[in-house]
């Protein structure tokens, strides 16, 4: 027998010998991985009796989430690393829940399995705003609350946001994906870098603007002034989406699909992506296809529609 076979053996007994026994070490354990972490986690509890009208949350790595206390007193849950703590505050009328993190670089090494998390249980109904900074935490913001304004951002992590704005709502992120379902606004603002925006069951009184590099834009059931949305790749599906005023969709790869949508003028500009879809009622067509078929209706008269792409089909119908 050579030598490699020689080590190929010793090799293989040795990675058994390791699953032998890290399965017995998690076994003991009982198979929780966060036991493994050289971070010590704790839970911080913190009663706030003063009265506010906005929320102030910056945090890093925790994910943040609102839900609606069962009594008038609010309560801050804090899981955390015991030498990163969150300060909890109420300084003129604004609740501030704020990460003090005075690590050392070398602190930050080791292996951690846990994730911080900042719940915040506050009574039902309105506020004047909401402000949320985090980096690689999730946010999720029930419908049991209603703010002036709500302003959100992250670098990675899902962002789901079910509360109203009477004024804005501005949400933006870097990778991940970002949801509101059922909410009213005065204006919307989406931006992410990489992920999915879903927007659902919507009445916003003036423009949704969005803006996406690569990901999939959904919306269904959204009434708006305007709607705006600028992309480098992905797709665009609306479904029951009507604009007062008008669509304004641009798009380098992806396609674009209406169902059972409108507008009083529609621009759509893609270089590789299909155009297709239903609208509800006439218009008047300018739609243009360097090497794509166009397939539109010819002798409709009505709002304005115009659709330009380098290599995409064009395909419209009309339902009225």
């Amino acid at each position: 027998m050579n030598k490699t076979k020689i080590w190929l053996i010793v090799a293989v007994a040795l990675i058994l010998v390791g699953l032998i026994i890290f399965a017995g070490v998690m076994t003991m354990l009982k198979w929780d991985f966060s036991k493994l972490s050289t971070e010590k986690y704790v839970t911080n509890e913190y009663t706030v009796r003063e009265k506010f009208e906005k929320i102030i949350i910056r945090t890093k790595t925790a994910d943040v989430k609102l839900i609606p206390a069962e009594n008038p007193e609010t309560t801050v849950v804090c899981y955390e690393a015991d030498n990163a703590r969150h300060i909890v505050d109420v300084t003129d009328s604004s609740l501030s829940i704020e990460l003090h993190d005075n690590r050392k670089w070398y602190e930050h090494i080791g292996v951690n399995f846990s994730s911080p998390k900042v719940t915040v249980y506050i009574p039902e109904g309105k506020y004047t705003s909401l402000s949320v900074k985090t980096s690689t935490g999730t946010v999720n913001i029930p419908n049991n609350f209603s703010f002036e304004s709500i302003d959100i951002s992250g670098n990675t992590g899902s962002i789901t946001c079910n509360s109203s704005a009477a004024d804005n709502i501005k949400i933006k992120n870097s990778t991940g994906s970002i949801k509101l379902e059922n909410v009213s606004a005065g204006n919307i603002d989406i931006e992410l870098t990489t992920g999915k925006v879903t927007l659902a069951g919507i009445i916003c009184k003036n423009d949704i603007s969005m803006e996406t590099s690569t990901g999939k834009t959904e919306l269904s059931n959204v009434k708006c002034k305007n709607l705006i949305s600028e992309g480098d790749t992905g797709s665009v599906s609306l479904k029951n989406v009507l604009a007062s005023e008008k669509f304004e969709i641009e798009r380098d790869t992806g396609n674009v699909i209406f169902d059972e949508c409108d507008a009083a003028e529609l621009y759509v500009e893609t270089d590789t992506g299909d155009v297709s879809g239903s609208l509800l009622t006439s218009k008047i067509f300018m739609a243009e296809s360097d090497t794509g078929k166009v397939d539109v209706p010819r002798t409709v008269d009505g709002g304005r529609c115009v659709i330009s792409t380098d290599t995409g089909d064009i395909k419209i119908s009309i339902l009225s």
